[in-house]
């Protein structure tokens, strides 16, 4: 069995998988790391390999724990990806887009990709049917966008996501839940709408904390899963192993 490790900004996630097959999943705080991985370890004391990404902020003493127990591999940009990286600043780019660009080019093989993950950050990936990394977008996610109206103005009041609201807010409310929500919908149709008319037979994976919630309101046809960073991770799992 295979442990994958998605160490966000916010948030862990966890899956196991078995045979190619997800067969159970987690996810908790940073702070809570080292009791729910503890736990994690106990309930499948069978596994044989864990792979980590990370973005996020882990305590050294939690690694050094997951490390003492399985096999480990940590994903850097020194790791072997199945695409070419045309990426202009190659050092920069986040761990995390580039599990997702391997996802999309593992499962979706021969195809032009774009994978927006939406989260802390919304990001744009795109990986064309070449398997060429060209690059994307970064912008912030709904829950910065809430935060920053609050943080950078004296009367905003902070709100957290909620649909309940019309295109024109009647109130200051539900004026910023229409100006938040629609213009992150709005942006991600736009960026849809541009990569579709250069790159034909395009397939688009929306993932992140907010896919579910956006999933719903877009108009284009998506594949939507908000665990799909995990699954990369075991794609690219595989990968390496084929290819050692």
């Amino acid at each position: 069995m295979l442990l994958t490790i998605d160490v966000g900004n916010s948030r862990i996630k966890v899956a196991v998988f078995e045979h190619n097959k997800q067969i159970d999943f987690f996810t908790f705080e940073t702070n809570e790391a080292l009791k729910k991985i503890e736990k994690i370890f106990q309930k499948h004391s069978n596994l044989h390999k864990i792979i980590l990404s990370s973005v996020g902020n882990l305590d050294e003493i939690v690694l050094n724990y997951i490390k003492s127990q399985f096999s480990t591999e940590i994903i850097t940009h020194k790791s072997k990806f199945p695409f070419k990286n045309l990426y202009t600043t190659p050092e920069t780019l986040g761990i995390d887009r580039m599990v997702l660009a391997a996802g999309a080019t593992l499962q979706f093989p021969k195809q032009n990709r774009l994978v927006i993950d939406a989260g802390t950050c919304i990001t744009y990936d795109f990986v064309n049917s070449n398997d060429e990394y060209l690059g994307g977008a970064i912008s912030p996610g709904l829950s910065i966008r809430y935060k920053s109206l609050n943080n950078y103005t004296s009367k905003l009041p902070l709100l957290t996501l909620n649909d309940d609201f019309e295109i024109i807010g009647t109130s200051t409310k539900n004026a910023i839940h229409s100006g938040v929500i629609n213009g992150v919908i709005f942006e991600i149709e736009g960026f849809i709408s541009q990569y579709s008319l250069k790159n034909q037979d395009l397939t688009i994976i929306l993932t992140g904390g907010d896919s579910d919630f956006l999933a719903k309101r877009l108009k284009n046809t998506i594949f939507a899963n908000s665990n799909f960073l995990l699954e990369s991770l075991n794609l690219l799992s595989i990968y390496t192993h084929q290819n050692d």
